[in-house]
């Protein structure tokens, strides 16, 4: 938990003395940005590939102070996305303390807080609330209810003897608990469309409506959404009234180039083992090509979350590896990559028709990715001597058991393996294991290539002629 700077103002009078003035969330996030930008600061770490698409819209929407819905496919960050905007709020703002929606000690909204207010006058107590504690998340789910987003008659107050016009007799939800902060809600259609229109004074009117009650406090939210396209037109939909009142739809997308899916999954994995560039290539043009297939259900689309997966699964291969053989740092190898089709064959959707060929489709999608990364990698690159050495007996045998030096010990000394692992980004002298990697790839290429044979069973392949 953060703690609060011991120089900050504590009561009302103090504030209003050091010039604390109330500032709308609105207005606080358009400074915040532009300061960000006319500085050349990043205002959106740990965003990768929307640079140059999502984010410069992302930008305008907020320095015209509009409510944001970001529409894309699943995987996509769009969550990630929403939760950086906390960091363009300031560090620190006031709070009236002990006050349920936060109000400014300057502007109290509820009647509680404005009869305080007039009571205590400049001694009114002052609490300070960080910028993390101002962003609000929910996901939507078909179940909520009106009294979780808005509010509801509290009968515990009601028992107590207040009347139920009473404003002090209602429950705040989540909405208007979030006064001068942000509303995140993922997965926006999936509100029943009545609970959507609850929300309707909450963007326009900035009121809120309980039972019947009109409650009339100036909610200061900056409300933002996410919502996927196939959710959009089968499970549920926004209401154009909604929809109306949002200041702007941004679509969001997948990365477009490999190297940011790359720097995506080094980002967000969590990895047990080192995996290479090359390999972390071939998983992202494994993705790319899921993206691309027409046996992939592309309506569901494929999340980033399963290259991070796929890289997951190959870094702990080798970690096992590693436990198995004793070889040391553990370095994931392409005969890792065996691993990823069967364990993450449950986070795609096929087409229909496709039951029973799911293994199949992956296997030659990834295959597919190995010998593009590879080919960019040795172009230029003359394998042949290496292929001969293989071809002339020297079989190279790899697997979950087969540490790396056994790997570079089959094959005898060829110039070639030196430059074969410096075009994978390694050096002569460091550890087999990445070496061997390396080679691994090369050797995978003459094979799909068919200037090698390859033999595989459960636990060993050996290339060979």
């Amino acid at each position: 938990m953060n703690a609060v700077p011991d120089a900050l103002p504590r009561t009302a009078g103090v504030l209003r003395a050091a010039g604390y003035e109330p500032r709308p969330i609105a207005r606080e996030i358009h400074d915040n940005l532009l300061t960000a930008l006319k500085n050349g600061e990043d205002a959106w770490p740990g965003i990768v590939g929307f640079s140059r698409t999502v984010l410069p819209q992302l930008e305008r929407a907020l320095l015209a102070g509009h409510d944001v819905v970001l529409l894309g496919e699943r995987g996509q960050g769009k969550t990630r996305l929403l939760r950086t905007l906390a960091g363009l709020l300031d560090e620190w703002t006031p709070v009236i303390e002990g006050s349920e929606l936060g109000e400014h000690p300057l502007q109290p909204i509820t009647p509680a807080s404005i009869r305080r207010a007039a009571e205590l006058g400049d001694d009114l107590p002052v609490a300070w609330r960080h910028r993390s504690e101002r962003y609000t998340e929910k996901l939507a789910t078909p179940d909520t209810s009106v009294g979780d987003l808005i509010g509801d008659v509290d009968p515990v107050k009601v028992a107590e003897g207040r009347s139920l016009g009473d404003p002090e007799t209602i429950h705040f939800g989540l909405v208007p608990r979030a006064h001068r902060g942000i509303v995140a809600i993922n997965e926006l259609p999936d509100l029943a469309e009545r609970i959507q229109v609850a929300l309707l004074n909450v963007m326009e009117e900035r009121d809120i409506q309980v039972r019947g009650y009109t409650l009339r406090l100036p909610l200061d939210v900056l409300l933002v959404a996410t919502a996927n396209p196939e959710d959009y037109t089968n499970r549920g939909r926004i209401i154009t009234p909604l929809k109306d009142r949002f200041g702007a739809e941004i679509r969001t997308h997948y990365p477009l180039d490999v190297e940011a899916e790359v720097a995506v999954v080094r980002q967000e994995a969590n990895l047990v083992a080192e995996v290479g560039e090359p390999l972390l290539e071939v998983l992202a043009r494994f993705v790319r090509n899921l993206r691309e297939s027409t046996v992939i259900d592309q309506r569901s689309g494929v999340s980033a979350r399963f290259a991070v997966a796929a890289a997951e699964t190959v870094a702990a291969a080798a970690l096992r590896r590693s436990a198995l053989t004793g070889e040391e740092p553990a370095v994931a190898r392409p005969v890792d990559l065996d691993a990823v089709p069967s364990v993450l064959r449950g986070k795609i959707e096929f087409e229909p028709g496709e039951e029973g060929r799911e293994i199949e489709h992956l296997v030659h999608l990834l295959r597919m990715a190995i010998a593009e990364t590879a080919r960019d990698r040795f172009a230029g690159l003359d394998l042949r001597p290496l292929a001969d050495a293989v071809g002339e007996g020297h079989l190279v045998s790899t697997g979950e058991r087969v540490p790396g030096k056994d790997v570079l010990e089959a094959l005898p000394e060829l110039p070639v393996l030196h430059e074969v692992a410096q075009r994978a980004g390694v050096a002569a002298d460091e550890p087999a294991g990445r070496i061997a990697a390396a080679v691994e790839l090369a050797l995978e290429m003459l094979f799909l290539s068919r200037r090698l044979a390859k033999d595989s069973d459960d636990a060993t392949t050996v290339y060979g002629r």
